[in-house]
């Protein structure tokens, strides 16, 4: 508590002007201050009369206005400072609280105040003492920290409450404000616990300040260390490259110039230049340095900005693909339709759209030989474009497609984006070989990762996996190639144009064998143009009796076999040249065909010679080709009733026996056949060759006309085929390959062929030559097709066992 009952004082006022002394502190004034000196001489004056020291009031002035408290000083003694200056020495006693102002001796103020009396608590309470305690430990610290260790026992050895909130004036860290608060504040427990408040405030904030610094400390000695290694280190590579003999920048420094000076595209520019600063991070024994190396390499090596000029010649480049290959119109006339798109986008300055630019993704599929690789590569020839292909036969991993993460050792990029390197610029002809051939497992679809690839509307922002930035392949004309289209995912089919090669034609394959294979064959064979010629009726029985192909490749070997036969003959003297080979050379040259057609055989020796034998067309992975259809009765006392099949036949081949026997069961009366056969005897169904899987619909019509053949006993003519679907109620449903199975029945010799009337459409896709030399019957349903396809029922053909 706090006590003003004493008398009053009249004390001459000494100012101190943003300064504030508490009781019991002793400061040093300088004497040249007119005011300070007015109040000590003033003091000095009044203390003559009564033998005490001087006596002043100490006053805080702030911003000229005197402060409600000031404090009662006693000049302890007058002389000079260190710095030579006339000064005095005053120690504070107590508090005055200020009153009015009065007159007294000098030039000084003088002015009656009142003496504040403090009362401490006796006995002091718990909390008191605990206070103490905490004001003298963060006294403790906070002396400690500035190494003022010969205070500290000082401030140990103050009992007193107020002394010891008092003795907070010495420090430095309080404003004058804040020791103004403490002169006022006349209780001395509440004058302590403001003093322990801001000395605790003041001690976090040296900690935070402290912990700011040291941060700050230890990142400049951490740049200065990694500075002074980098100088280092630059040092002794230089040093080693001049004891190699190598002259050069740094690295890292020729990685960045590289980068500026290479035309990227602004967002793998920054990449690049991200990449660099590791590289320059990373030391020489790290992996890191490694990859990133490798992975600038690839960057750069990529034709980011390079594009080659299309040919936009449309006569020339259908010329060019006349020149190549023949045949093939649909591709052709699918190529020259995307160059005059182009030509006519670029001559409107639509040559970018919505960041896309006009590539084209095609799928060429067709039977072995027929040309579709070669093809690839007469198209970028024809445009003007470079060429790569990517084998896809056999691909397991998804990896292989978008490339492996940066992470694994060895990593690559796919093979998308290392064709794009190899090709040298962003609009080549990529053709992706045998695309139906890629294979799934645990590593991943990789057809799944070509969706992003083939499709045009997402293409334009292909992302590698080790790339990591976009790459536009939008320009990009891609030729997929396959031979089966059902292997070929339907969402990946389906980003694609297809476009179907179904095989050639014998006098195609006459005119491809003259123009294209035999010159090259007879180059590769060491044999001069004019030494060796083949006669059109030696390709027409190569083409027809040695091979029997959808494509060439077979003919060019056997182009090749007769070639290296004559050669041989002549260097064994047994031969002269030139020579030309005619049909009847074949044999002798070669050996005996491997393929006669069915109609050059003798009547009695054909197959159908016998009823329940028909002859089948149907589609293989090689093609186009003619199935025999073979059907027996079992005798009533040796064989069980029902339906055998054999042959490797599927599950909807199988389904097409039962229908056309069903049919037949129902509908036996009317079509005159002797249905109660079907009932006690077992029928057996054999599809030659017995180890070649087969399935489908398409032989429902060949299985129905052998059953009623052998039923009738009427045997089904040599010269027809069919196929179809037929259902339960005898209707002929359309099947698919219709030009396919017509060009297989035209190289096996049939004349006349039957299919389902809604095929009558796919005919125009059959070249006119081979529809001249066919008689190709529509039917709806399967009554139509054992009028065409039985012969006579007046002919006697002993039924077959």
């Amino acid at each position: 508590m706090a006590s003003s009952t004493s008398s009053p004082l009249t004390l001459p006022v000494l100012p101190l002007d943003d300064e504030v002394v508490l009781p019991g502190m002793v400061v040093p004034l300088d004497l040249s201050d007119a005011d300070v000196r007015a109040a000590v001489e003033a003091a000095q004056a009044a203390a003559r009369s009564s033998g005490n020291k001087p006596k002043v009031l100490l006053v805080p002035r702030i911003d000229g206005t005197y402060a409600a408290t000031g404090v009662l000083g006693t000049v302890e003694q007058v002389g000079r400072l260190s710095d030579g200056d006339p000064g005095a020495l005053i120690r504070g006693r107590s508090r005055v609280r200020i009153g009015a102002g009065t007159s007294g001796p000098g030039a000084a103020l003088w002015i009656e105040g009142t003496a504040v009396v403090e009362v401490e608590p006796d006995p002091v309470p718990g909390a008191v003492t605990d206070l103490i305690k905490e004001y003298k430990a963060l006294a403790t610290d906070w002396l400690k920290k500035r190494g003022a260790w010969q205070v500290v026992d000082r401030v140990q050895q103050i009992d007193s409450i107020a002394q010891l909130a008092d003795n907070a004036g010495y420090s430095p860290f309080l404003t004058t404000a804040q020791k103004v608060e403490l002169l006022e504040t006349a209780d001395p427990v509440a004058r302590l616990k403001l003093a322990t408040e801001q000395l605790r405030e003041h001690l976090a904030e040296q900690d935070v300040a402290e912990s700011i610094a040291k941060d700050v400390q230890e990142g400049v000695d951490k740049q200065q260390r990694e500075f002074l290694l980098r100088r280092q280190l630059d040092a002794v590579r230089k040093e080693l490259r001049e004891l190699s003999g190598q002259d050069g920048e740094d690295e890292s420094d020729d990685y960045r110039v590289r980068i500026e000076a290479a035309d990227l595209p602004e967002k793998v520019r920054e990449a690049a230049l991200k990449e660099v600063e590791k590289l320059e991070r990373a030391s020489d024994q790290s992996p890191e340095g490694g990859w990133i190396r490798t992975w600038l390499d690839t960057v750069l090596e990529l034709p980011w900005n390079e594009r080659t000029e299309d040919a936009y010649d449309i006569r020339g480049a259908k010329a060019t693909l006349d020149a190549e290959h023949f045949g093939l119109q649909d591709v052709k006339e699918r190529i020259t339709e995307y160059l005059a798109v182009r030509k006519r986008r670029a001559d409107r300055g639509l040559g970018v759209v919505g960041g896309r630019r006009g590539g084209a993704v095609l799928a060429l599929v067709g039977p072995p030989g027929v040309g579709k690789t070669s093809l690839g590569e007469s198209v970028a020839h024809a445009m003007g474009r470079k060429f790569v292909r990517v084998a896809l036969g056999g691909v397991r991993d998804e990896a292989e497609i978008r490339g492996h993460r940066r992470t694994y050792v060895g990593a690559l990029p796919g093979r998308i984006v290392r064709a794009v390197k190899e090709a040298g610029s962003m609009n080549p002809v990529v053709l992706l070989d045998e695309i139906d051939k890629v294979g799934s497992d645990f590593r991943g679809d990789p057809a799944a990762a070509l969706l992003e690839v083939l499709d045009p509307a997402q293409n334009h922002t292909f992302r590698d996996h080790y790339l990591e930035v976009e790459l536009d392949l939008s320009d990009v004309v891609f030729l997929a190639t396959a031979n089966v289209l059902e292997a070929i995912p339907e969402a990946l089919l389906d980003r694609m144009e297809l476009v179907r090669l179904d095989g050639y034609t014998e006098d195609e394959k006459i005119v491809i064998a003259r123009d294209h294979l035999l010159p090259r064959q007879l180059e590769r064979a060491g044999l001069e143009p004019g030494e060796v010629t083949i006669d059109d009726s030696a390709l027409r029985r190569l083409a027809g009796e040695y091979t029997r192909e959808a494509g060439v490749r077979h003919l060019e070997r056997a182009v090749a076999r007769l070639l290296r036969k004559v050669a041989a003959e002549h260097e064994l003297g047994d031969r002269e040249l030139p020579f030309t080979v005619g049909a009847e050379e074949l044999r002798a040259l070669i050996g005996r065909p491997h393929h006669v057609p069915e109609s050059a055989q003798d009547p009695a020796e054909r197959r159908t010679a016998v009823p329940g034998v028909a002859t089948g067309l149907a589609v293989t992975g090689a093609g186009g080709d003619v199935l025999f259809v073979e059907a027996s009765l079992a005798d009533p006392e040796t064989g069980a009733a029902g339906l055998t099949l054999t042959g490797q036949l599927g599950d909807v081949m199988k389904e097409s026996a039962q229908i056309a026997l069903s049919f037949l069961r129902s509908h036996g009366a009317e079509l005159e056949l002797p249905v109660a056969d079907l009932k006690d005897r077992g029928v057996h169904i054999h599809f030659p060759a017995g180890a070649v899987p087969k399935d489908g619909p398409s032989a429902g019509i060949t299985m129905t006309t052998a059953l009623a053949s052998l039923l009738s006993g009427r045997q089904v003519r040599t010269d027809v085929a069919m196929t179809g679907e037929v259902s339960l109620t005898g209707r002929v449903l359309p099947i698919g390959g219709v030009k396919q199975k017509l060009l297989a029945a035209h190289r096996a010799g049939i004349t006349t062929v039957v299919i389902p009337k809604r095929n009558e459409a796919d005919l125009d896709d059959v070249p006119a030559e081979i529809l001249e030399k066919l008689e190709v019957h529509p039917v709806t349903d399967v009554r139509q097709v054992l009028e065409l396809a039985l012969s006579p029922a007046q002919v006697e053909v002993a039924q077959a066992a």
